[in-house]
């Protein structure tokens, strides 16, 4: 009974409290679509997987997460899921054009989502361990070799969004990780000309056509940016207070594609307006700072840098699903944390998040020795 009540007060209630009013943005925004508009009743199945998230997020704040400081372990994790993402050119079933989904029957299951978080783990650790000599520039190499597999697998699903997710995750690790931005700066001069090269000397003009309308879809709003196209008139149309509840036209008359999943912010956007909006944004900016309070919190680099690692994670994609529905970014098919349709997604955030308040268990009883031989790699 005691192990239970310190489990209940390690949880960040502040951030449950943070999270409760985004899920109930997008539950109430998929309540607006009756089952006859669309395929199914998404509020009562996203209630359902809501539900199992935080069952996950509870029961993981009571493990003790420390055997994930371990390489063997972390490697094998790592090369299973990568495995899995393997499996899904054989058994993968096809959904918008990607092979990335594994079809059960009753529900589908996207396997990057754990990649990700699995890919977080494996960073802090290397990170965490390399603390003395972290400005060396083969650590941007080797650590990218790790966020290369899953890249490379996701990319040829063809996932982009994910794909940009994990480029992102690694990307914002290195950055707080201590790497020196020299290195990192010459790393990304070198990609920059490699990329020009490809570009103005073996690049078709078709290929040049198809980059360009990825990077800017508003350009082709009959074609591929069509989706983008209507999900700035439906952000845009709500104006400042919004045209109210189970008003948005945009979603009731199927302008606006995947409602309840991809474009929700933009279909809450246009029954809740620039305040609903501007709150959601809010609400958002509150995770993070939880998040990051939680991992200044950690007694060791491999918490710390895992917190931040989780942080990144969400930044991501918020910043691209909501740049997605705003028409500043390419629509790439990620959904935006807790609000979006969907268990995959849903079932890792609350897995991350999970984990992060059982580190806390430990955070204030770190010795100093034992910090110390962390960061010497001992």
């Amino acid at each position: 009974m005691k192990s239970i009540i310190n489990a209940l007060k390690r949880i960040d209630w502040m951030l449950v409290l943070f999270i409760l009013p985004i899920i109930s943005a997008g539950l109430v925004t998929m309540k607006s679509f009756t089952p006859q508009e669309s395929t199914g009743d998404f509020f009562s199945k996203q209630i359902i997987w809501v539900l199992v998230g935080f069952a996950i997020f509870f029961i993981f704040s009571f493990i003790d997460f420390r055997f994930l400081k371990r390489t063997d372990v972390l490697v094998t994790i790592f090369l299973i899921n990568a495995g899995i993402l393997l499996l899904l050119f054989i058994l993968g079933h096809i959904s918008h054009g990607a092979k990335s989904w594994f079809s059960l029957g009753f529900f589908s299951f996207q396997p990057v989502d754990m990649m990700k978080l699995v890919l977080v783990l494996i960073l802090a650790k290397y990170f965490s361990r390399r603390h003395v000599e972290i400005r060396d520039i083969k650590h941007i190499f080797i650590s990218g070799f790790y966020a290369f597999i899953p890249f490379i697998l996701v990319l040829l699903q063809p996932d982009f969004g994910s794909a940009m997710i994990i480029f992102f995750i690694w990307f914002g690790m290195v950055l707080v990780s201590g790497i020196s931005k020299t290195h990192l700066l010459a790393v990304f001069i070198f990609g920059t000309l490699v990329f020009a090269t490809f570009w103005f000397l073996i690049f078709a003009p078709y290929q040049k056509a198809r980059i360009a309308n990825f990077l800017n879809p508003l350009t082709d709003i009959h074609g591929s940016g069509y989706n983008a196209f209507q999900s700035t008139i439906a952000v845009g149309s709500g104006e400042i207070n919004g045209k109210g509840l189970g008003f948005g036209t945009q979603s009731r008359l199927k302008f606006l594609p995947q409602p309840q999943a991809d474009f929700v912010f933009a279909a809450f956007s246009e029954e809740w307006g620039f305040i609903g909006s501007l709150f959601v944004l809010l609400l958002y900016m509150a995770i993070i700072w939880r998040i990051l309070y939680s991992a200044a919190l950690g007694a060791y680099n491999f918490e710390i840098l895992f917190g931040m690692g989780i942080a990144v994670f969400f930044i991501s994609h918020i910043l691209v699903n909501i740049g997605m529905n705003l028409g500043l970014l390419p629509v790439t098919g990620i959904p935006l944390p807790f609000m979006s349709y969907g268990g995959s997604h849903l079932i890792f955030e609350f897995a991350g998040l999970g984990i992060l308040m059982s580190m806390k268990r430990y955070s204030r009883s770190v010795h100093r020795d034992d910090t110390k031989n962390e960061f010497l790699g001992v």
